[in-house]
């Protein structure tokens, strides 16, 4: 599977559209992210810590989920 954050920035956008676009744009400017993770764990552990610029882990949640069905080819 590539990294989540490979996905993620697919979304990022000047103009903040919805939640994902928001997490999208902080997390490309966050320099400690785990941009080479494709694990959960990390990447929600991570996030509960360092993640203050998301609304509520609910867009980690949504977003996580869309990159699984894309990743193992559901969509």
């Amino acid at each position: 599977m590539r990294p989540f954050y490979l996905y993620l920035m697919k979304f990022r956008q000047p103009k903040e559209i919805d939640a994902i676009t928001k997490f999208a744009n902080h997390a490309y400017n966050d320099h400690s992210f785990p941009k080479q993770s494709d694990d959960y764990n990390e990447i929600s552990s991570y996030l509960e810590l360092n993640g203050d610029y998301l609304e509520s882990m609910t867009v980690f949640d949504r977003a996580w989920e869309q990159y699984v069905q894309i990743e193992e080819g559901l969509q």
